[in-house]
């Protein structure tokens, strides 16, 4: 897969890449500055960001960019088909708090699950996010955990139609 990018409902650029190496540079340090501004000091969770997974091969990364070429959104969709087959796991799901509520990760939602045909996701929602990930099809699937005082709840979408046919 190249990168990609196209207009979102939201006004903002959407662009994509599988694994690092498809990634420009900047892209990637934005990425990473974004999720350690959301989840290491406005959430106040000490943890290594960089956890190696974005250095799959078939890791895709989803990002929203403004006008002014600032990251607004972004999401990481891991494969974990030797979990299960076909299994993709969604997180790392990021917002800049000027961009809260308009549609930015509901776009990179609905483009992740598009580009994944369908696939089975799994996802860990913090829990007073679960009515959100409903909307897309996500379900509970197993009980509210905490992760660094955090309630977090497991989420799953099954495969849609298309991806069951193959």
């Amino acid at each position: 897969m190249t990168p990609s990018n196209r207009q979102l409902t939201s006004g903002l650029t959407l662009h994509t890449a599988h694994g690092v190496d498809e990634l420009p540079p900047a892209a990637l340090y934005g990425i990473m500055q974004l999720r350690q501004e959301i989840f290491v000091v406005e959430q106040n969770c000490v943890y290594l960001d960089a956890d190696g997974r974005d250095l799959e091969p078939t890791t895709m990364q989803l990002w929203a960019v403004t006008e002014e070429g600032t990251i607004a959104a972004t999401v990481r969709v891991l494969d974990e088909s030797g979990e299960e087959p076909g299994l993709v796991a969604i997180g790392r799901v990021a917002t800049a708090p000027e961009w809260r509520g308009k549609g930015a990760a509901a776009d990179l939602i609905r483009e992740a699950l598009a580009l994944t045909d369908g696939s089975p996701a799994i996802l860990h929602a913090q829990s007073h996010l679960t009515h959100w990930y409903a909307r897309f099809g996500f379900v509970t699937c197993g009980p509210e955990y905490l992760e660094d005082d955090i309630p977090h709840t497991p989420m799953r979408r099954e495969a849609t139609a298309s991806a069951r046919q193959d």
